[in-house]
């Protein structure tokens, strides 16, 4: 007889498995890496800091090198993904992209190590991350890293699936807040539904695991910005945003309707949508050295520099 510690309540293959007992095993996304004073290929100093301890929030901060100290550079607070459940700021994948593009684009970035369901379900991946992005835009405690290298006039958000439905979800906050300013966003194949889930599917089941009690999501503006209402959607903070799908990521048309649902509420900012052909979802992390993925970075580059 199988023991309740070793029944699976669900299972998210290859990413994570929960049992009934409560017990987690993270499959992927766990191994981390140090930060650095000095990252040998691009010349990125990165530096580690606790942003509320009592939480605890934390992040990763990359400051790309310099040849005039005096100009500040743009803040860009990124937020990871990994289905709210797996992966951090501190993991080989993300620190090898962001330093490639803290020193590609110029700009001074805060990653955020937000807390992961299921141990800690929704809303406190949200809380987190707009405790960090409060921080870091109101200089970062002082922090010489922030205070110094960045212009807080110019802060944008990105993330990739479920961190670019965080950096929306931020840019709904700040905008109904009112007190952080952001210039702009980028989601890179975000995480989100646009009709109902069909009860019993990976996608319910998913959503339920890190979001217990939410219904199938339809209804939920964390999952389904369409629910959110034109009125909160016209108020979001930014200028611009840019969309990046996947011609293969299952993904693809979830984020191709945000476009339309956010170019159609009243928002007054410009929005693209950039696809890339033959990929799946985040193959820019998973292949950074392909040529799509080149092609992506200068197109997420070139919208900082804008």
């Amino acid at each position: 007889m199988t023991s309740q510690s070793e029944e699976v309540e669900f299972e998210f293959l290859p990413l994570i498995r929960v049992f009934k007992s409560g017990r987690v095993e993270r499959i992927a996304g766990t191994a981390t890496v140090p930060s650095s004073p000095l990252d040998p290929a691009t010349g990125v100093a990165s530096r580690d800091v606790v942003i509320d301890p009592a939480v605890p929030v934390s992040a990763r901060l990359y400051v790309p090198p310099s040849s005039s100290p005096e100009k500040k550079s743009p803040l860009l607070v990124y937020f990871h993904g990994g289905a709210f459940c797996i992966e951090s700021a501190f993991s080989p994948t993300y620190h090898l992209y962001l330093n490639s593009l803290a020193a590609r684009a110029g700009i001074v970035i805060v990653s955020v190590n937000y807390r992961l369901a299921p141990e800690h379900p929704l809303p406190a991946a949200y809380d987190d991350s707009w405790a960090a992005l409060r921080w870091a835009a109101a200089g970062g405690g002082g922090d010489p890293l922030i205070s110094d290298r960045a212009d807080l006039g110019k802060i944008f958000l990105a993330g990739d699936s479920a961190g670019a439905n965080i950096a929306h979800r931020m840019a709904v906050m700040a905008g109904a807040d009112g007190g952080v300013k952001v210039e702009g966003m980028v989601l890179i194949h975000p995480y989100f539904s646009t009709g109902p889930e069909a009860e019993g599917s990976i996608g319910d089941r998913l959503w339920r695991m890190v979001c217990p009690g939410a219904e199938g999501g339809t209804g939920d503006p964390r999952l389904n910005p369409a629910s959110e209402g034109k009125v909160a959607l016209a108020g979001m903070a930014g200028r611009r945003a840019v969309v990046f799908v996947a011609e293969k990521d299952v993904l693809r048309e979830k984020g191709t309707a945000y476009h339309e649902v956010v170019t159609g509420s009243g928002w007054g900012g410009e929005a693209e949508v950039v696809e890339t052909e033959g990929e799946g979802h985040v193959f820019h992390l998973l292949k950074p050295e392909s040529e799509k993925a080149g092609e992506m970075m200068e197109k997420v580059v070139a919208f900082f520099s804008a």
